[in-house]
Formats: C-alpha cells, structure tokens, sequence
C-alpha cells in the first residue's frame, strides 16, 4: 500500500506545479538524499530538467503534505483491519482516497465513538424496531413503536425518536453519502458577515461587512480574512450559508444512498434530522476551514513574493554611508558605516521642536560628511522623514565638491532589529536607538545583507500576516529568504553570521563555526578552505559552496558561481579558447564562439554547461537590478498637501491581492487598486508591480481623516473627490491598520515641521 501511494506522489505534485513526473521523481530523490532546494536549483538542472526555486519549493510543501497523507491512509488500513473489518472495497476505498475529508468519511463508521444517543437507543432494544421501520417503510411507525414500551422506553415517543437517532446516525455512516452531498452545496454556499448588534461603531473599519454575502466560491482570500478578523474582534458574525435548494438536494442524496426516497412521513423526517445534525454543520465547519485555508495560502503567497522583492531590491554599493533615523522630541539618530558597513561614528541631531537646533544639526552633519568622506545619506521613511529630507537637502546645499546622495529607504523593521540578541552581539556598546540608523544605512548599501537579520514578519511586506498559521508562514519566509541569499550568492570574507546562515547547506550553527574561524585565522584564501572549519564536511561543502564567493583569492573561479564540482569543465572552455583564466573571466568577446555542445559529458549536461559559460562572462554577476531611487514631489509632505489629478513617483512599498501600496513621501501609503494598475485588465498585482519598484502615479483620491489615499497607474484615470468619505474596510482592502505596509508611518501630526525648517533656514 505503502510503495502504491508513493508512485502516485510524483503524479500528483507534477499536475500541481506543471512539469512531468519523472522530473519531479528526480527532484524527490535529490531531497531525500539531504540537497537543498537552491542547490537542486541551480546545480541540478540536467536532474530535474529545469525545474526553478518556485516550483520546487511548491513541490516540497507537498511531498510533506502527500507523505503525510499516505502515513494517514496507512493508518486508517490498520485500524480497520485491526477490527476484522476491512473488505476488499474498502481498502479499494482507502487506496483511492484523494483528501483528508474522503478518507475520514471511510474512517468514520469504524471509529471507536464515545456513547451517542444512537447507542442508547440500541442499548434500550430500539435496533429491531429501526430495523422493521426501514424493512418496512410503509407500515404505520407508531403501531410497530407500541411494542416497544417498557421500563427503558417511556412512551411511543421516546420508543420513536430512539429509532430515528439509529438510522440517523446509519445514514450518516454510509460511505458515499458526505462527497456527494459536498459536491452539491459547496457550488452554491455563501459567505456572510452582519454587525454584532451595537458594535457599529467600535467595528467602523468594518463598515462594509456589516450586511455582506457573496459566494464562497468566488470569495477572494483578503476578504474572507477581513470578515474572520472582524468576527474575532467580536463585531462581526461570520457564517457559510448553504442555499435552500442545495439542502433540498442534499436530503435527496441521504434519501437515494440509505433506499428511503418516497418513503413515509417518519422517514422523510429522519432524512431532514439526519441533514440538519448529522450533515449541515459538518459542512459548514468543512467548508469554513476550507474558505480559512484557502485565504491563508493565498495570502502567505502574496507575503512571499513581496519578501522576494525586497531582498532583491538594488543595493546602492558598498559606499561610506551615513544613516539617519528621524525622530522628533527624542531627536534624529545618526550613523554613518564605511564601505564594509563597519561603524564608524553615531551622533544624535535635534532639529525639530522643541529644541530647533537646525543650524547646529547641519555643522553636525556636514563635519561627520567631511571627515569621513560620506558617499550616501539613507534617509528612514517614518516619522518626520520629509522633515528630515529638507534638512539633508539644506546640508548638501552648503557642500562643496563632491555633495553625497540622500536617499529616502524603508525603514520597517529597524526597530526590531535594534532591540534584538543579534544587534546586541554586534553592538554591545551601542545605544539600542542608535542601532537603528546602524541598520538604515545598510541597508541603502545592500538590503540583502540586512534584512535577513530581521524576523521576515517584521518587515511588514504582508497581507494578514498576523491572522494565518504562523508556522507555515514562517517556513515560507525562511525559504524565500534562502532563495533570494542564494540568487545574489555571498562573499566568504564579509558576509555577517545571519546572511551566512540562509546558505544552502549551512545554517545558524555552521555560520557561526565559519565567522569563528574567519576571525581566528583572517580570510579565507579559497574555497577550500572552507573544509578546515570544525563541522563543515563534505556534504555541507557540496551544497554550499558555489554560492560563497572569494574575492581575490587563489583561485580564480571561486569569484563565480561555478561550482568546484565542475572546475575542470570551466577550464576546459577557457583552454579551447587559448587564453589565460584570469584573462578571460569577465571578456564576453572571447566567449561569444563558444560551443557549449562541445563540453557535455555524462557528468554535465547542456544547462551547466551554459551556466559556466555565462559565469565566465559575467563572473559572480548580480541578478539585481541597477539601483534608483524615486523622486519625491517638492511641497509634498503630508497627506493634506495631496491635490487630486497630482502626478507624484512613488515607490511600491506592499502588493496585495487587491492592488499595490505606494510610499510618494507623505507618511501614508497609497493604494493603487488593482483595477488601477493599468490600462489593460490585471489579474494578479505581482505581474505588474513588485515591492522597490519605482512607479509614476496620479492622485485620484484623498480622504484626510482617515488617512487614505486612492492612486493610479492608468494612463488618464477618473479622478475622483472623497475628502469626505468614511475610512474603513471596502470590499477590496482589509481594515485600515492593514493599509500602510508600516503601520508607524501614520504621519508625525507636526506639520507645521517643514515649514518651520524652510523658515529658519530661509533666515
């Protein structure tokens, strides 16, 4: 039974993730023998025929999920057969079981029950009288019900209704009966949602769940987690109605499997009671889950691939810079990191009330810049970021010569970081605020290298990330931060402990142990090397090693992504060339006649061979794009400066399922409907818009009080006038604390800030 159910494994997860099953044979072999999934990737084509990180992390969520299952299947078998019960058919049954649901429907005549009312019954000498009703269906229930009156059954009543609860719960046990009654209500099930009475306006942001029904099948994922949040919050109640002529239809099917269609009153009337107790809300809670789970995965999704995009986001380089986080009262927080990110020196600046140390801050500022030679300025988006933006750019005014760049980044999560074991380690001295700008200034340098030292959920790139299963969430986050680290590769010598912990094949421990050796006996010279660290063997060398990168070091090919593995292939290519290694590394035009067919062997197919070829053209290349930066509209800085029909450029901050947010600079993020992303029809965000992308945009909306604004991408969008409008929840956007992708970001209420700054330094 067992190998039956793996065979079909393969099957099963091919048709999921479009690719043939051999391929995901091949894949499933590479797991079990311990490869990773960027290893398999990138190392493995000629295995899997080509399979990517996306279809392969799909395929390893199911190959848990599927072995699971079959674990489950085996289970049942054994329990039914420990009864003396099973029968050909119902292993038959059992083996062809294809959902968690279809194989408890099979299990659940055999379970071991606690005491129901059916076994009361039976224990009180009611089975005969269910028997004869059933055998008999037009005789008269009540005249056979009369010989069943005694000491234990009170009355025709009870004698009656112990016979019902018999064959309702027979009805109930019949093995066909729950997947065709699914496959009749759960077309045609709705979702609904009303307001708890008087919770209308502690549910506001619920506004428009309030009397709502739509389709189960049809319900989009961020709304049916709207609608459980707001149930969970106690002002909405939520339930899956099933449609009066899908009931019908239902005891139809219960009436057709147990032979009592057309039968007597008595009958018919067990039909409906076994519906309603024995049916209707087991497919109300499966259905419930189902809606739930759907919504989860959907929105786990949409977290990933926002993920994706932000650690892939352009990196600045690795230039000296200065990090700024804003603050008000408590003043700015500033850092400035050299080209490697070392710290070099933190200030705190207070530009704003109540101290109004403008003049101050800028010789602060400018003697940190010239001392240290600062390249770039990384602003923090939150509180009083345009405030501090001015400032920078009246600084950069008074400059001479070379003026650094400023640059407005996303700040979400610094905070998290600043507080966390692993910045206390790295800074131990440091004030925990000034750890802040530390990790702003990084990650203009390179946002890779310092988003993974935050937990993903942190980063605030999610759809409910808070309301799904955590653990599943979290899983899929590490794979995509292990995807994304893996994409780019790592330099041995520089990288941190939480960038070399995401390395397929090394993992907190082993980067640990490799810092460690690293600082003991200074940089690595090779790749090789790497097997002098205690613990890192030949197996955890072979998945990690093509994705560390020595600079400089003795052997050439080790700045690239080929795999020591195949060295001698690349130096073959480079031999029929007849040129030098280091020569030819990074020369396309010594490359372009290259014939990869001429190097395959048994070892290495077409697609490494290509790889290689590519990698000595462009070695250690960055899939990265090239970095820019939006540019925010002068006069713009709060919400209220926002005019409808502004152009402004933006950038995309979170994509949802219903549209995208923008970042234009007046600390609350814009939606970008999905009906508005452009001209033509969009069905998924992510195929337009990704999280760092750079966007133009035109104001369509503006509502002030709720600190909402509409957007759009289109070429000549309606503009529209809602200053007034109420804030809330519309059909397409979750409640409002979930509108901005970094809820600090709701405006520092000083808007008088800006101006106060242009002022004095106008003087």
């Amino acid at each position: 039974m067992q190998s039956n159910a793996e065979a079909t494994i393969p099957v099963i997860i091919a048709a999921e993730i479009g690719c043939r099953a051999d391929q995901v044979k091949a894949a499933i072999a590479l797991v079990d023998e311990g490869a990773t999934i960027p290893f398999i990737a990138r190392y493995r084509k000629e295995a899997t025929d080509g399979l990517d990180d996306t279809q392969l992390r799909k395929l390893d969520e199911r190959l848990a999920y599927l072995r699971d299952f079959a674990k489950r299947r085996e289970s049942v078998l054994k329990a039914i057969a420990d009864q003396g019960k099973l029968t050909p058919e119902i292993a038959d049954r059992i083996s062809k079981a294809a959902t968690k649901a279809e194989l408890d429907d099979i299990h659940a005549p055999f379970r071991t029950k606690i005491k129901t009312r059916a076994q009361t019954a039976i224990e009180n000498g009611l089975l005969p009288l269910a028997d004869a009703i059933l055998a008999s269906p037009k005789l008269d229930p009540e005249a056979l019900a009369d010989a069943y009156i005694g000491e234990k059954v009170a009355d025709r009543k009870a004698a009656l209704d112990g016979a019902r609860d018999i064959l309702s719960e027979r009805f109930a046990s019949h093995p066909d009966t729950p997947a065709k009654i699914r496959a009749a209500v759960k077309p045609t099930a709705r979702l609904k949602a009303k307001v708890v009475d008087g919770k209308q306006a502690e549910g506001e942001k619920f506004a428009d769940y309030f009397d709502h029904s739509e389709a189960l099948a049809k319900a989009p994922g961020h709304r049916v987690l709207a609608m459980l949040r707001g149930a969970e919050a106690g002002v909405l109640t939520f339930d899956v109605e099933i449609e009066e002529g899908s009931a019908v239809q239902a005891r139809s099917i219960i009436a057709t499997d147990n032979g009592v269609a057309g039968a007597g009153a008595f009958l018919t009337k067990v039909v409906d009671w076994s519906w309603r107790v024995k049916f209707a809300n087991r497919m109300i809670s499966e259905m419930t889950a189902e809606a739930r789970e759907r919504a989860e995965a959907e929105a786990i999704e949409v977290f990933v691939k926002n993920m994706k995009a932000l650690l892939l986001a352009a990196p600045a380089g690795m230039k000296t810079t200065m990090g700024l986080d804003p603050g008000i009262r408590t003043g700015v927080k500033v850092a400035v990191v050299d080209a490697t990110g070392k710290l070099l020196e933190t200030d705190t600046i207070y530009p704003f009330a109540p101290r109004n140390d403008i003049r101050g801050s800028i010789a602060a500022l400018s003697s940190l810049v010239r001392r240290h030679g600062v390249e770039l300025i990384s602003i923090g988006n939150g509180t009083a970021s345009r405030e501090t933006d001015a400032l920078v750019g009246e600084l950069l005014k008074n400059l001479t010569g070379n003026r650094p760049v400023k640059v407005v980044v996303n700040e979400a999560g610094a905070s998290v970081y600043s507080a966390s074991e692993l910045a206390a380690r790295e800074f131990p001295d440091l004030d925990v605020s000034l750890r802040g700008a530390v990790s702003i200034a990084r990650r203009l340098q390179d946002p890779l290298a310092e988003l993974v030292k935050i937990d993903p959920k942190s980063i605030g790139v999610g759809q409910y990330q808070h309301d799904v299963d955590q653990t599943r969430l979290a899983k899929a986050l590490a794979g995509a931060v292990e995807d994304a680290v893996n994409a780019v590769g790592v330099d041995l010598n520089t990288a941190s402990p939480a960038l070399l912990s995401y390395v397929a094949g090394v993992g907190p421990s082993l980067a640990d142990s490799i810092v460690r050796y690293r600082d003991a006996n200074g940089a690595f010279p090779s790749r090789a090397d790497l097997a002098k660290v205690p613990r890192l063997g030949e197996k955890a060398f072979a998945q990690c090693a093509g994705f560390l990168r020595v600079n400089g070091g003795t052997e050439p090919l080790d700045a690239s992504a080929v795999h020591p593995e195949a060295y001698d292939v690349a130096r073959r290519i480079v031999k029929a060339c007849g040129r030098d290694l280091r020569q030819i590394m990074g020369d396309e035009k010594s490359l372009k006649g290259v014939k990869p067919e001429q190097f395959i062997s048994a070892e290495f197919g077409l697609p490494t061979v290509c790889d290689i070829i590519e990698e000595l053209k462009k070695p250690g290349r960055d899939p990265r794009p090239g970095f820019k930066t939006a540019i925010l509209k002068e006069g713009v800085n709060e919400i209220k400066d926002l005019r409808h029909g502004m152009k402004l450029e933006g950038t995309v901050t979170n994509v949802t399922a219903f549209g995208a947010f923008v970042d234009i600079g007046v600390h609350q993020d814009g939606l970008v409907h999905v009906s508005q992303l452009s001209d033509s029809f969009v069905k998924d965000p992510s195929e337009v818009v990704s999280a760092g992308k750079i966007v133009k945009v035109t104001v369509t909306s503006v509502d002030v009080n709720a600190k909402r604004i509409g957007l759009s991408m289109k070429s000549n969008p309606e503009i529209g006038d809602t200053r007034g409008q109420r804030g809330g929840v519309t059909k397409d956007r979750p409640p409002q604390r979930q509108m901005s992708a970094h809820p600090q970001k709701v405006g520092s209420g000083n808007g008088a800030l800006a101006e106060a700054l242009a002022r004095a330094m106008r003087k």
